[in-house]
């Protein structure tokens, strides 16, 4: 299927406010801070925020602008300085970037460019396809400033969180998923789609017993206060090799002192909510976790067998409520609250089967490792988005907190190195 087959089209006015969406959100996230804030000393799990800024209006210029016809670039050695795929990571800090003022006058210029195009009412189904996929890619950015700001220990956000959901404790127990035949993946009838969620194929799964919510703090407490991080044969060989570089015992942003465990929420030191799930922890604390508790981690077709089939039937929900998309009584997404909340809170969006959060609140980490799907193509624009990544990362399921919720589906596959804690993910469990 190509883009000028995809039946999926939106007036370019809806394109529109997504997109400055997107780009308020982007903003709001940097405007309380100083200069010398974007200036940040060079480390490898934070890109330097005032190249970031830049790169999210660079790829709408090459992934909208220049894919629809423009010739040319609007900033002098752009893609010299934003492409992401030929710059280095660690040459970023010596780049001569605009200053805070120019950088923020070219996303203006590129802002300005793109909404201009999309006048008129009409748009195709190209057109609609790489606006969506620019202004998704400024929402995993504006996740990355969101937790880029908790790894440098800045304030959090400067808005309002909404009030805490009904709903608070712990929610304990395994239900069990009937195996059988999944199709796992997206069908070509979903709004809009990324290259590794095609196409849906089937899979046999048997039946599993899997956790109703996620780990919580609690929970893992009890491993690290049985000294796992210290005992060897709850981990991996490569899970112990970056325990050990890391020099810790406990979760990254983890406290202890004679009052027990606290944690650092953004600049806070705060009491360890117990009933949260446990976040900022990486596929291998997982793993060794799991190893502990006699339990283990889902495969991703499990995980989104429990997210989205129906008992009975081999219907498949977008969503773990069904088809409508989130509003704020069914997840934790779109930042709303800044930060978790307890792992009991939103029933009114439980799985079919039973399973709480499977959308919002934490990243859930999976036991499988990012591969392409059986027929794969890299037929679509932004061809770098998967390809490079497959065979060595791990999928992450579900969306977390600061997760736009335009972006959270249950077919969507996120993906990073096991050794990362900076992201916000945490991870449920399954039975043996």
């Amino acid at each position: 299927m190509t883009l000028e087959d995809k039946r999926y089209r939106l007036p370019g006015e809806k394109l529109q406010g997504l997109i400055r969406d997107a780009r308020a959100r982007t903003l709001a996230l940097i405007s309380d801070l100083e200069d010398e804030q974007l200036e940040v000393p060079h480390r490898p799990d934070v890109n330097p925020p005032r190249w970031e800024l830049g790169h999210v209006a660079f790829f709408f210029e090459v992934f909208f602008l220049r894919e629809l016809g423009r010739a040319g670039s609007i900033l002098p050695n752009g893609d010299a300085m934003y492409d992401s795929f030929h710059v280095a990571h660690g040459t970023r800090w010596a780049l001569p970037l605009p200053d805070r003022k120019g950088t923020l006058a070219y996303m203006d210029n590129v802002l300005e460019e793109v909404t201009a195009r999309l006048d008129g009412g009409e748009t195709s189904a190209r057109e609609t396809y790489l606006a969506m996929l620019c202004t998704l890619h400024e929402d995993m950015h504006g996740e990355a400033f969101t937790y880029t700001r908790q790894t440098l220990a800045y304030p959090a956000p400067e808005w309002e969180p909404a009030p805490a959901p009904a709903g608070s404790g712990s929610f304990e127990g395994d239900v069990e998923i009937p195996g059988g035949r999944f199709m796992l993946g997206a069908n070509d009838d979903a709004p809009f789609l990324f290259d590794n969620e095609m196409w849906a194929h089937p899979v046999d799964i048997d039946t599993f017993r899997m956790a109703r919510a996620p780990v919580t703090n609690e929970a893992f407490a009890a491993f690290v206060d049985d000294g796992g991080y210290r005992r060897r044969e709850w981990w991996s060989l490569e899970g112990w090799i970056a325990r050990e570089e890391s020099g810790r015992e406990h979760p990254a942003y983890w406290v202890g002192d004679d009052n027990g465990w606290r944690v650092r929420q953004f600049d806070q030191v705060v009491p360890l909510p117990l009933h949260a799930p446990v976040i900022h922890v990486s596929w291998f604390e997982a793993e060794a976790y799991c190893n502990w508790a006699g339990r283990r981690l889902p495969t991703e077709a499990e995980w989104e067998m429990a997210a989205s089939a129906e008992p009975g039937s081999d219907r498949k929900r977008r969503y773990p409520w069904g088809d409508a998309g989130p509003t704020p009584n069914l997840a934790n997404l779109d930042s709303q609250r800044l930060g978790v909340v307890d792992v009991a809170a939103f029933a009114e969006g439980d799985s079919a089967f039973g399973c709480r959060q499977m959308l919002g609140n934490v990243w859930e980490w999976t036991a499988s490792a990012f591969y392409p799907f059986l027929g794969y193509i890299v037929d679509y624009p932004y061809r770098e988005y998967s390809a490079p990544w497959f065979g060595y990362q791990k999928v992450l399921k579900g969306g977390a907190w600061a997760t736009r919720s335009r972006l959270a589906n249950i077919t969507y596959r996120n993906f990073f190195l096991p050794h990362r804690t900076d992201v916000l993910a945490g991870f449920r469990t399954c039975a043996k």
